[in-house]
């Protein structure tokens, strides 16, 4: 006597649950990808950028003082009028020392800017528009520091005073002078440049976000019997 054969087991249907094959192992679904968790939060942001705009004014000193020991001097002469008045006028009239007093400190902030923002760029890689921001009002603050501590370590701006107590014909030093008040703005231009080309190029990038490889051809478009 024979044994009864066995029916084969009824054919898996695919339900459309099972359609969509899972993703491969190495690649990362939005799910796993931590947006905002790895990086510290906005508060922290801030705070990180209050302490850049603090250090980065209080370093226009050091421009301040670099502008008023390179800027070239501008020289001027006391004389006296035939009413016994003072004048005052440039010893040099085709002398360029007021092109050079504002193309120094033009240089110092550009410098300065890139220096700021390696410094910046390298204490913090992710970058931010926390940190960028800080980076910008700090420069700004900086020039504008630098520029009055200038004022105040050059010559003095009472000019018919220093006319006269040098006396009559003596060649004397101008007050310095920023001309172009647009080279206040240099400093947090170069900042803002130099830390951007920075970020693109050596910041670090986002994870890759990969979804699933194929589709299951017994499960997708399946004839219906």
């Amino acid at each position: 006597m024979t044994a009864p054969l066995t029916p084969p087991p009824p054919p898996h249907e695919s339900s459309s649950h099972d359609a969509w094959q899972a993703p491969d192992a190495g690649y990362a679904t939005p799910s796993d990808v931590g947006y905002g968790h790895g990086g510290p939060g906005m508060r922290t942001e801030l705070r990180e950028a209050a302490v850049i705009t603090v250090g980065v004014a209080v370093v226009g000193v050091l421009l301040g003082v670099l502008w008023w020991w390179l800027a070239p001097h501008v020289p001027l002469v006391g004389d006296v009028d035939e009413q016994g008045g003072w004048v005052v006028y440039l010893k040099d009239t085709e002398g360029e020392q007021a092109v050079g007093v504002d193309g120094t400190f033009t240089l110092l902030a550009l410098a300065f800017g890139l220096v700021s923002a390696l410094v910046v760029f390298l204490w913090r890689r992710r970058g931010g528009v926390p940190l960028v921001v800080g980076l910008a009002v700090g420069g700004l603050l900086g020039s504008l520091l630098a520029w009055r501590v200038g004022l105040w370590l050059g010559p003095s701006s009472d000019v018919l005073a220093h006319a006269k107590s040098v006396g009559k014909g003596v060649t004397f030093s101008a007050p310095l002078r920023l001309g172009a008040k647009g080279a206040l703005l240099a400093w947090s231009l170069a900042g803002l440049v130099v830390h951007l080309g920075l970020t693109a190029l050596f910041g670090p990038r986002d994870p890759e976000v990969g979804y699933g490889a194929g589709v299951q051809g017994e499960g997708y478009g399946a004839s219906v019997q």
